[in-house]
């Protein structure tokens, strides 16, 4: 698609990129765990996605 003016934009109601939601990641398993109680996540199973060699945690929730 070609670029769009601002205008052109606002009158097509075009707005930023269509980007796929990215799964929420936390810096603790304590916030994770919290996360997951309150939305009632009942199992899962908390994933690093950082290296083990890594000092910093990066964990996202994984439902069962």
């Amino acid at each position: 698609m070609a670029k769009l003016h601002t205008r052109q934009k606002r009158r097509l109601q075009i707005f930023g990129r269509e980007r796929k939601k990215r799964p929420k990641t936390f810096k603790t398993e304590k916030s994770a765990n919290e996360y997951a109680k309150k939305h009632n996540v009942k199992s899962y199973i908390l994933e690093n996605l950082k290296s083990p060699e890594s000092k910093r945690k990066k964990i996202r929730i994984v439902v069962k």
